[in-house]
């Protein structure tokens, strides 16, 4: 369910024991209160697939990334802007993130 900025943002160690769930290529960023993961593609068309299909499930989820796209890369920044930091659904959204296939 979209955070409706009635809980309170995870604190720095919870965070990093959360990200002990995700891929090892997830970090914290901006002192606890965002995750970040770099992806790299061979080419824009690979790169733009891997957005779109990450587009769809931020829509389903209703909570939606901080996107950077370039040619052959594209950086995934998550954080709950209603609560200044990070959520539940900022690793649900970045755990199902790491199920999309890259090639």
């Amino acid at each position: 369910m979209p955070c409706d900025g009635k809980v309170p943002a995870y604190t720095t160690e919870q965070a990093q024991a959360e990200l002990k769930q995700l891929s090892p290529d997830w970090c914290l960023i901006e002192d606890g209160k965002a995750i970040e993961r770099d992806f790299a593609f061979h080419d824009f068309y690979r790169t733009m697939s891997f957005v779109n299909a990450l587009a769809h499930v931020a829509n389903i989820e209703d909570h939606h990334p901080d996107l950077e796209v370039g040619y052959n890369y594209c950086r995934v920044r998550f954080s709950t802007h209603a609560i200044g930091g990070l959520s539940d659904n900022d690793f649900i959204c970045a755990a199902k993130i790491d199920r999309i296939p890259v090639k």
